[in-house]
């Protein structure tokens, strides 16, 4: 399929060598255990189990929030979700002008910037469109909440509407197919200069929807699970197989050696599907909780050449590192911000352990919302806290931090606070300076109606 934007695509600068192409994928809804690689026994992921044979797993990655939108204005911003811009996640608000994201830094550096998959920070007509906040191109979903339908009849392209074609439930008409599509023509329109790709694709998120034809489908529509857990694995190996294109055409084009691939969740499963599935392992809860199944996600890293092969790192890392991560490789460190939460991790992935600053905390928190309502929850301010070995959890600004040792607990079921109130004290303190009140969080009023129809 040829690209809806190839022309604008299109850069004449040759590729320097010291600035890696960056692929950057972030699947939605994806559990810590849903990959093979993670301990999966019922997804078949062979290529994304493959991708971490050939670089590094993650074993303690963490979300940069329990839902989708704070999740990555966190990735976006390099700030933690004290401090970040979008905090809420009804799924149009938006950033704002003096936000400065990681695809203002690339480009910056003289990288082509594109996204392709679910924006969540702003819909048309607000300052937080992508093609205000770095990117070159963007094709794809701007409200995450229209991003639940994959049979939509309409996708955006740099805020502009590109209708979708083919009948309802095909292939053709199936956006991650197209938005796929277009991820790998901007890859090959790009081969010659250095590039960010930025890859949020939606599924597993859902509704759970996937073509009849397609052939994961046909793997798993005959077990004997509830129809979401089929659709739900089915997904999961149909990203698997798009990985698998992905980096073939990158070796395809002779840029494999030249170009670092990421590949994350952006938070923890939807549903746990327990004894089905096991999205979650051996973690506690899920998507929406701050307990390790909410925040904790598979991470994998690849770069032929410079990344050794079957690597695993241990590392306590989060979204708020991406930024600091990715400027470091581009060489861009200098247009960073200089009041970004997070630390590179480009030390751990060059074998370089010893070298690599640590966080001495990482924060999370989640007001919860009421949608009747269209309000926050009173009192629904849920927050997390990783401090070496310890994890503190509360549901609410008014009751005691849980507290759980995760070298010996990694289920969080016995709560160690009465044991250890010198820890709790301590991460009490950081608590009450590691957050300010966050800007309005409010969306721009929208006719009333089906809006994405």
């Amino acid at each position: 399929m040829p690209g809806c934007a190839s022309a604008s695509r299109r850069r004449a600068n040759p590729s320097p060598a010291n600035k890696p192409n960056i692929v950057f994928i972030i699947v939605d809804d994806m559990g810590w255990a849903d990959l093979g690689c993670y301990g999966s026994k019922h997804i078949k992921t062979p290529n994304i189990d493959r991708m971490a044979a050939e670089g590094m797993h993650f074993t303690q990655a963490y979300s940069g929030c329990t839902v989708c939108a704070p999740a990555r204005s966190v990735l976006m911003t390099g700030l933690h979700m004290g401090h970040t811009s979008v905090r809420g996640n009804t799924g149009g608000i938006p950033l704002r002008d003096e936000d400065i994201t990681v695809a203002e830094v690339l480009k910056k550096a003289g990288y082509v910037t594109g996204g392709f998959g679910k924006w969540g920070l702003g819909e048309v007509g607000t300052p937080g469109v992508p093609e205000k906040q770095g990117f070159d191109d963007f094709f794809g979903y701007y409200h995450q909440i229209h991003a639940h339908d994959y049979w939509t009849p309409y996708l955006w392209h740099n805020s502009k509407k590109v209708p979708m074609t083919g009948e309802q439930g095909t292939a053709q008409r199936y956006s991650h197919n197209r938005i796929f599509n277009e991820t790998l023509e901007f890859i090959r329109q790009n081969k010659d200069r250095p590039f960010f790709c930025y890859a949020p694709w939606t599924p597993p998120h859902g509704k759970y929807q996937i073509p009849e034809s397609d052939p994961a489908w046909q793997m798993y529509r005959d077990k004997a699970w509830p129809k979401n857990a089929k659709v739900a694995a089915a997904m999961d190996t149909m990203l698997d197989r798009h990985v698998g294109q992905l980096l073939a055409l990158l070796k395809e084009l002779n840029i494999d050696e030249h170009t670092i691939v990421f590949f994350v969740s952006d938070n923890g499963a939807a549903q746990r599907f327990d004894g089905v599935l096991d999205s979650s392992g051996p973690l506690r809860a899920f998507k929406r909780s701050m307990y390790e199944g909410g925040i904790r996600v598979p991470m994998i890293v690849r770069w032929p050449g410079r990344i050794k092969a079957s690597k695993v790192s241990d590392l306590p890392c989060y979204f708020a590192d991406v930024m600091p991560t990715l400027a470091e490789l581009a060489g861009a460190s200098q247009l960073m911000p200089s009041n970004v939460d997070g630390l590179s991790i480009v030390p751990t992935l060059r074998g370089q352990a010893r070298k690599q600053k640590k966080h001495e905390f990482m924060y999370w928190e989640w007001h919860k919302y009421n949608w009747g309502k269209r309000g926050n929850i009173a009192d629904g301010l849920t927050q997390a806290v990783r401090m070496g070995k310890w994890k503190a959890v509360r549901h609410n600004s008014n009751v005691p931090f849980e507290l759980y040792d995760l070298e010996k607990d990694i289920s969080e079921k016995y709560n160690a606070a009465a044991e250890h109130p010198d820890i709790v004290a301590k991460i009490e303190k950081y608590v009450a300076t590691a957050r300010t009140d966050p800007r309005p969080q409010f969306e721009p009023r929208k006719p009333k109606g089906r809006q994405f129809r």
